[in-house]
């Protein structure tokens, strides 16, 4: 079975006997693409992201961008149903099993062969590879064959909603440069002739692409048509000043000198544009043109970007930024530097709007982006850049995406009474006199500045703790609280509680951040590409610590290194910006650690995973077992590493890490508690299964489900004895006592608690020990008289002394504050205590003139 997406969609089955590399097919072929449009929907965007899983929330925002129907989720669920049939009618064998449903969507398993995009990657690499080799035969070959995989625009018989739009135009640009690469290799093997009608038809159709206007030019004059040669670079002028009001680059200009100067280097079959454009003058000079076009650098030179009207927050460093570049000795540097999505740019552009007044002779702004390629060196900017803007005048200099000292070191120093201002991943080291701002995430403060950019389209202003959850679900970033914006801006029927509720889910969380030309995880992917590999798998690994701080010793664990050396892997991961580190310890940024799991998944096999996964688990379990009840946020990572062993088929550590929490389960509890159960089952622990029934019984209970709770401590008190465990025996044994205690049963309660208490004697520290003591104190308080309080008083005495052997804070406080209340309702009886605090936060009101 094979996929076509480069043209209308294609679905073939059948001994095809070839691939989808360009090459020959040979045997029956069988068509079976879906007719209706949903469903090529559907399939195509399955395709484009293929091997990944795609979340149903951006299925529905394809199917249906402007509104989808309350029916969306049933819906795509019946036409992934179709598909599978669809498929199985293409491959019988594999078919409908290729299609899998995977947390929280679907994944399209498709094996390199077998989709024609991953052969047009696959050739255009190696395309790309033979060029920078001189290997110009093989590269025109190899891009000759990708080219010809294209049957027409990107699933062009399939509607296209945002994920598509955005995959057409990433693989329009990535046939650009194939098509680039390949006209650059035809010229240097001297097809200059067989070139010049094709390139006439390109620069038609792309009026303001310098690099097929260069290619045409060279063609011309080495056909001898230097007069149309100068014309094409005429009419390229023309194009570009009229509608853009900016000059051709520095390369372009170069080569229409050279033409005019009939320089015969570029009569010369071999060279090639690049060499022609300039780029090896043959005085042997520096580089005079940008780097190869297939390396995709254009920078933008040029005015600033316009202010943008938006622009909210980093009050602080707005300031600090305007008084560091109006009081900048000659030449001076400053550096915008963070973590990906805090807003380096939009906060450079700012701050050379606000400081416009110091440098009266203008700012110049230089983006150094360069798509795929390397980036572009110092002597390149140079070149771009040119001295002339910077000459015995006074301008602010922006450089936009710096990625190394080395870029920035031939620009200095500057002109007195001139400043450079950069932004920059990391704080680029070795540049004299550089002072830098770190950003960070948006101060709580500051994003309740926010609720401006959730209001267009004339909705009211959203509630404060809305805007405050939206912000910090998107980790503070200012990219992501622009992209959550940007998608409810784009969904009219939506409110910021419906925005909220898809963020809240982790595994889409990256796709709702989403809108337009905005893609938070396209961001961040590009700071996790420019890592080396072994900073990005360190980075992969880490991802499985719950989110929170940790210290070496936890990423020892997921690292599978020793303590001094996962120490230094943390120092790199900071200074690449895939990690945050403050005071307190180490974190991934949320956002970040999302984009983590997902390269886990997609990056490291199953067996890699699993052996991290339990290196972690079993670090977490360890340090856990302490004396003492965790705190709210280590119980809630014990939580989400149980739930990470179950998945890896740890059931052991599973019930071990939920056994961990001492109880402090407050979200999900059920599900967590039932997870465990089904892991002790998988493992054939009686006693754990025992611990987990009746932790379930428990959470019944205080929901008064009263016939649930009572079946599952009758089942934990059945696997307890079984187990001969004590402990478990007398904790089912005083969930029924309390059970029988709530219907008014004084009597039965205490037949129960009296071997639950003969079973753990005095001498025992333990939680079953203190439950059972807690028990027959709340039984003597169901009773009148002196006595029975005196009774309470005792047993409430005997949990105190527990609970600080436990080193349960908790249990110590509650313990403390039932002595208090027994001390203030002296005398009065049962009727006098009418609210009980049964359970530390748990309490029971009995109406006036109710008796138990």
């Amino acid at each position: 079975m094979r996929f076509g997406i480069l043209g209308p969609l294609e679905v073939t089955g059948g001994d095809t006997g070839g691939s989808t590399d360009g090459s020959t097919d040979s045997g029956p072929v069988a068509s079976y693409a879906p007719q209706a449009a949903k469903l090529r929907v559907v399939l195509g965007t399955l395709l484009v992201r293929a091997n990944e899983v795609v979340s149903s929330e951006s299925l529905i925002d394809e199917l249906w961008p402007e509104a989808p129907p309350r029916t969306a989720t049933t819906t795509l669920q019946v036409y992934v149903s179709h598909l599978r049939k669809t498929l199985r009618s293409a491959d019988p064998a594999n078919g409908r099993e290729s299609l899998v449903t995977r947390r929280p969507g679907y994944l399209l398993r498709v094996g390199p062969d077998a989709l024609d995009t991953m052969a047009f990657e696959d050739l255009s690499r190696r395309g790309h590879q033979a060029l920078r080799a001189a290997d110009f035969g093989a590269a025109a070959d190899l891009q000759r064959r990708a080219l010809a995989l294209w049957r027409g625009p990107l699933l062009s018989d399939t509607p296209h909603g945002p994920l598509l739009d955005g995959a057409a135009v990433r693989l329009g640009e990535a046939r650009s440069t194939v098509l680039d690469e390949r006209i650059r290799a035809e010229l240097h093997l001297g097809l200059h002739r067989e070139l010049v009608a094709e390139l006439q038809e390109l620069v038609a159709e792309h009026r303001m692409h310098e690099e097929f206007h260069a290619h045409l030019m060279v063609a011309l004059y080495r056909c001898g048509r230097q007069a149309e040669a100068l014309r094409v670079f005429a009419m390229l002028r023309r194009t570009l000043v009229e509608e853009l009001g900016i000059e051709p680059g520095p390369a372009s200009r170069q080569l229409q000198r050279r033409i005019l100067e009939g320089d015969p280097a570029l009569s010369t079959a071999g060279t090639g544009t690049r060499s022609a454009a300039g780029s090896a003058v043959r005085s042997g000079a520096a580089a005079a043109a940008p780097a190869d076009g297939a390396e995709g650098w254009s920078p933008a030179l040029g005015a600033l970007p316009p202010a943008d009207p938006h622009f909210t927050g980093r009050t602080a460093e707005l300031a600090e930024l305007e008084q560091l570049l109006r009081s900048a000795p000659a030449g001076g540097c400053v550096a915008v530097t963070g973590l990906p999505g805090t807003g380096k740019t939009a906060l450079a552009v700012e701050t050379a709007h606000r400081v416009a007044d110091a440098f009266p002779d203008g700012q110049v702004f230089l983006d150094l982006r360069r798509g795929s390629g390397p980036p572009p060196t110092g002597a390149e900017i140079l070149d771009r850049l040119g001295r002339a803007p910077l000459t015995g005048r006074r301008v602010l200099l922006v450089l936009d995406h710096v990625t190394s000292e080395t870029q920035v070191r031939p620009l200095l120093p500057l002109a007195p009474g001139s400043a450079l201002l950069l932004t920059a991943g990391r704080v680029p080291a070795g540049l004299p006199g550089l002072r830098p701002v770190v950003l960070g995430p948006w101060r709580p403060e500051e994003s309740r500045r926010l609720a401006g950019l959730f209001t267009e389209r004339g909705r009211s202003a959203p509630e404060p703790g809305a805007v405050d959850e939206i912000a910090g679900l998107c980790g503070g970033l200012p990219l992501a609280v622009r992209a959550a914006a940007a998608r409810l801006a784009a969904r009219p029927h939506w409110t910021p509680a419906t925005l909220a509720e898809r963020l809240r889910d982790e595994g889409g969380r990256l796709d709702t951040l989403r809108a337009g030309d905005v893609d938070v995880r396209a961001r961040l992917l590009e700071a996790y590409a420019a890592a080396p590999d072994a900073q990005r798998r360190a980075f992969r690994l880490l991802s499985l610590l719950p989110p929170g701080r940790f210290g070496a010793r936890q990423a020892a664990a997921a690292l599978d290194l020793a303590e001094p050396r996962a120490a230094a892997v943390l120092d790199v991961l900071a200074d690449e910006r895939l990690l945050a580190v403050d005071r307190d310890g180490c974190h991934l940024p949320e956002l970040l650690r999302l984009l983590g799991v997902e390269r886990l998944a997609l990056e490291e096999p199953p067996e890699v995973r699993r052996a991290a996964a339990e290196r972690v688990c079993r670090a977490y379990a360890a340090a856990a077992a302490q004396p003492g009840r965790p705190a709210d946020a280590d119980a809630r990572g014990l939580v989400r590493l149980a739930r990470t062993a179950y998945e890896a088929g740890l059931w052991a550590l599973a019930v071990r890490l939920t056994d961990a929490t001492g109880g402090w389960v407050e979200e999900d509890a059920e599900a967590a508690y039932t997870l465990a159960l089904d892991a002790a089952v998988r493992c054939a622990d009686r006693s754990a299964q025992a611990r987990m029934e009746r932790a379930l019984g428990d959470l019944a209970w205080q929901y008064r489900r009263a016939e649930r709770a009572h079946e599952l401590y009758a089942g934990a008190l059945a696997h307890a004895r079984e187990a001969g465990d004590q402990e478990e025996t007398a904790r089912a044994l005083v969930g029924l006592a309390e059970l029988r205690l709530d219907a008014g049963s004084a009597a039965e309660a205490a037949a129960l608690l009296e071997p639950a208490l003969a079973a753990l004697p005095a001498p025992g520290r333990t939680r079953g020990r203190y439950e059972a003591s807690r028990a027959r104190a709340l039984l003597a308080l169901a009773q009148d008289g002196p006595e029975a309080a005196e009774t309470a008083r005792a047993w409430f005495g005997e949990c105190l002394t527990l609970a600080g052997a436990l080193r349960d804070q908790r249990l110590e406080v509650y313990a403390r504050r039932s002595l208090r209340a027994l001390s203030a309702t002296a005398g009065g009886g049962a009727a006098a205590r009418r609210a009980v605090e049964i359970r530390p936060g748990l309490w029971r009101i009995q109406p006036a003139g109710v008796r138990s």
